[in-house]
């Protein structure tokens, strides 16, 4: 029995050199002026490829893709390649980070067929949508084992016309594999915390001991499970999981993958030390990687990880920050058209540039005559663990920032993506309650506000993308896309958050109506979890359910916390109901595969050993600094305006005769009056 068609509902596509220019994301808007003649996602360009009985050609990637570039400059700008594609195939392109849901149900027939994905992606498909064959980034030019894109194209064709049979038998054992991805194993018994150690056992099996990470290169940050270290070190006091945390923190904020000038990461390192990166920023990159640094200080006190978290908050609240609030999605990997253009130097320039305090940060840096990185300078701290610049290397350090500001700057991705910023919202307002910063809280309550705003439709429906002009005015803007549930997960969190650092009851009451929006519309009612597409959204293949964590939290991950922790300051049951379906469903594998749930291992920890529930009444500045500045991970705080919470109830002291309550599952302690009793009552 076949599937429904791939697409249905009201989302139309159109040739994309025909939008307009304001709503197209920075990706698509990159491929307007193609001879391929581009689609847009929509039932229209289905519709066409029945019409003229052709395959569809499904490209999928993002702005900040390198290789999606190379494939664009060699094969899109083309004007013979994209005459035969125009000829044989109806050509759709998809922006994956506006769309995960294309994104994930195309890249699990690409993993079917490959063994592995990325982007670019490369998708041939009936006219209903259905995969038969995947793959890719494909050369102009055969290498090796790879077809060149013309050939591909043309062998597709001739089988479309020859052996279709095959091709429709092909694409329904593809979408069976697909539909038959969900295999971890469910658990029925809620998972004890041996789950986390067991995970911990498995994480410090795989680390790097000399350069840190997990595994060989490429390296990716890893950043939920350094963060598992972190949290299984401070509740047990193992020091091998802190000495593995802390060496991936040093030796990445060493590397060449960390920007000395100008904070913030970049995705991925190339190599095994982290001194190769792939040179792109991505907002949930720094979002998460910020978060584990904050971490990292609030559990050492070491001023090199306040320095990395102060980096890079200020590298996003400078480069990534739309005027009105919100933050864009990413810079990209090339300037003028070369990867790492805008970051590499050479000795010369340095000493030009530097001047007398040149020599200091040639040391310093590891610059040499002959380069590190395809004879030019990546820069790196090639002493590890010391990131405290002498007034000789900062002030070279400014020079060369304020020097490096005159270069074309890298791609600015500059679409709002709700569930990113949510991400970004959620580090911003921990950091800025655990360092008393408040520009940082300014900042993501005007953030929170700009979302409220301009990713809502007036009936409350949470949209993923919003797309405006860089410096105009958010009416000016325009947001599409029905939210998906990871943007929810993200987003419950974000407000929970805010309102613990903020004080301000309303973003408790986002947060509420945002997680039963959640449950509403992303519930899986047979099986528990959530879809990653709502029941109001139009249907693929499959309805896809994200359950592992990958670069970023998954939607079941973010789900379970975030309603973990709400849960735990509302005391609203059905909530707790379902995160704990949710950890119960998945915390069994999360034990056995910790890198691949990362961030659903917290969400294990939160339910086995229950939540520390804290309320401060009054005007007690000093007992609400002393719970924010330290790091407790299972802890809530209610504090500020009241909200409707049975926490707050009978506890109506005000003024300076405000106190803390501090509770443990539902469970309460004595009211403590001074700060010394209240950090006896969390443990010291």
């Amino acid at each position: 029995m076949h599937p429904d068609p791939i697409i249905s509902g009201e989302t139309v596509a159109m040739l994309i050199r025909d939008e307009d220019l304001s709503h197209l994301s920075p990706y698509l808007a990159q491929h307007r002026d193609n001879p391929v003649e581009w689609w847009s996602w929509g039932p229209d360009a289905f519709a066409e490829a029945e019409r003229r009985d052709v395959p569809v050609l499904i490209s999928v990637g993002y702005s900040a893709c390198h290789w999606c570039h190379v494939m664009a400059h060699e094969s899109f700008e083309d004007d013979d390649t994209g005459a035969l594609m125009n000829r044989l195939f109806v050509n759709v392109k998809v922006d994956r980070e506006e769309r995960p849901d294309v994104d994930a149900v195309y890249m699990a027939a690409v993993q079917a067929m490959v063994g592995r994905g990325g982007w670019p992606m490369t998708v041939f498909a009936l006219p209903d949508g259905r995969p038969f064959y995947a793959g890719t980034y494909f050369p102009k030019v055969s290498q090796g084992n790879h077809i060149s894109f013309t050939t591909l194209c043309t062998t597709i064709d001739d089988l479309w016309r020859t052996r279709r049979d095959d091709l429709v038998a092909q694409a329904d054992e593809i979408v069976e594999h697909i539909a038959s991805q969900e295999r971890i194993p469910r658990s029925q018994e809620s998972p004890s915390v041996s789950v986390v150690d067991a995970a911990v056992a498995a994480l410090l099996g795989q680390v790097d001991r000399v350069d840190g990470g997990f595994g060989r290169a490429p390296k990716f940050p890893q950043t939920m499970s350094i963060d598992t270290l972190l949290r299984h070190a401070r509740r047990t006091g193992d020091q091998a999981s802190l000495d593995a945390a802390l060496l991936s923190l040093d030796a990445m904020a060493a590397g060449g993958i960390y920007d000395h000038l100008g904070g913030g990461f970049a995705r991925y390192a190339t190599d095994q030390r982290w001194l190769i990166p792939h040179f792109e920023k991505m907002l949930y990159d720094q979002a998460l990687l910020a978060r584990v640094y904050l971490h990292a200080w609030q559990l050492t006190g070491e001023d090199r990880h306040r320095q990395v978290l102060d980096e890079t908050i200020e590298y996003v609240l400078r480069d990534l920050r739309h005027p009105l609030g919100g933050f864009f999605s990413a810079e990209d990997a090339d300037s003028e058209g070369v990867e790492g253009r805008f970051y590499v130097w050479s000795m010369d320039g340095v000493r030009i540039i530097a001047g007398p305090d040149a020599e200091d940060a040639i040391a310093w840096y590891g610059v040499t005559e002959s380069g590190n990185w395809e004879g030019t300078n990546i820069l790196e701290r090639v002493v590890r663990g010391d990131l405290r610049r002498p007034e000789s290397v900062e002030r070279a350090r400014a020079a060369l920032f304020e020097a490096r500001e005159q270069r074309v700057r890298p791609g600015l991705d500059s679409k709002v993506l709700l569930e990113w910023n949510g991400l970004m919202l959620a580090t911003l307002a921990e950091a800025a309650a655990a360092t008393g910063e408040e520009r940082w809280l300014d900042a993501a309550i005007e953030t929170a506000e700009f979302l409220c705003a301009n990713l809502r439709r007036p009936d409350g429906r949470w949209l993923r993308t919003w797309q405006g002009p860089v410096d105009g005015t958010a009416a000016d803007g325009h947001a599409k896309i029905l939210a998906y549930a990871a943007d929810h997960g993200a987003m419950i969190d974000a407000f929970v958050r805010l309102a613990e650092a903020s004080g301000q009851a309303r973003w408790i009451d986002e947060a509420v109506a945002t997680a039963d929006a959640l449950v509403e519309l992303f519930w899986d009612d047979e099986n528990g979890g959530v879809f990653t597409t709502g029941a109001d959204a139009e249907a693929l293949v499959t309805r896809p359910k994200e359950l592992m964590d990958n670069a970023t939290p998954g939607a079941n991950s973010l789900a379970a916390v975030g309603l973990l922790r709400l849960a735990a300051l509302t005391g609203i049951d059905r909530h707790l109901d379902r995160a704990n379906r949710i950890v119960t469903m998945l915390g069994e594998a999360a034990g056995r595969l910790p890198l691949g749930f990362g961030h659903l291992l917290y969400a294990v920890e939160l339910q086995a050993m229950g939540s520390t529930e804290i309320v401060i009444t009054g005007d007690r500045p000093d007992l609400v600094t002393a719970v924010q500045r330290r790091w407790t991970p299972d802890a809530v705080l209610a504090w500020g305006e009241p909200t409707s919470s049975l926490l707050w109830e009978g506890r109506d002291d005000t003024g300076a005769d405000g106190r803390a309550y501090v509770c443990h599952d539902r469970v309460c302690g004595l009211p403590a009056d001074d700060v010394a009793m209240l950090l006896t009552q969390l443990g010291g």
